[in-house]
């Protein structure tokens, strides 16, 4: 999805495929990226970029390994690690199987949505507001004439797509909350508004 607005464009490229086994819980757990398929992520990605772009990525390596490989191909571009591009930590369930995980547990998360931390780690709530704060600085640039670019996960899109598209200052409830994503090492579009 590709638009443009008097705000300028968002990239949100998500990561190629962790190496993880499938039905594991990870969220700010550091995985690497299948190397591959992170190689061919780059290949489209350095395509597909205008010349003038911010890029961000998350200091997970499985976001870093994709800076590494975009940069190499696009030497024109700076990078910078940016901690409010992490994914969502789910504590002490980070490395453990979702079905190994309490039903009452993630009732209760799924129940307190924006509230609750699951396995302790973060809330949802914490997490909007740093992603709505590296928002505004993008917004920034955006304004000054550059697009930007975030190189990080799932849960971080989401938090984008909510902050662009819910009421100000809205807090999600499980059933509200996005299900759609980019892809493991995909990306997508989003025009911002001019910062206020």
């Amino acid at each position: 999805m590709t638009a443009t607005s008097p705000g300028g464009r968002l990239w949100l490229a998500r990561h190629a495929q962790p190496l993880v086994a499938p039905g594991v819980c990870y969220g700010a757990l550091d995985l690497n990226a299948d190397p591959a398929a992170t190689a061919r992520s780059a290949q489209r990605l350095a395509a597909a970029l205008p010349q003038r772009l911010s890029v961000w990525h998350s200091p997970l390596q499985r976001c870093e390994l994709l800076a590494q490989a975009l940069i190499g191909l696009r030497p024109d571009l700076t990078l910078k690690a940016a901690a409010e591009l992490v994914e969502f930590n789910f504590g002490r369930w980070e490395g453990r199987a979702w079905d190994a995980i309490a039903r009452a547990d993630i009732d209760a998360w799924t129940a307190q949505f924006a509230d609750c931390r699951p396995g302790g780690g973060d809330n949802l709530q914490e997490m909007l507001a740093r992603v709505a704060s590296a928002l505004r600085v993008a917004q920034q640039e955006c304004a000054e004439g550059t697009e930007v670019l975030w190189i990080t996960h799932a849960g971080v899109a989401r938090c984008v797509q909510w902050l662009l598209h819910a009421a100000p200052h809205a807090l999600p409830r499980a059933d509200q909350w996005p299900r759609s994503a980019p892809g493991y090492g995909e990306w997508v579009c989003f025009a911002l508004p001019p910062p206020v």
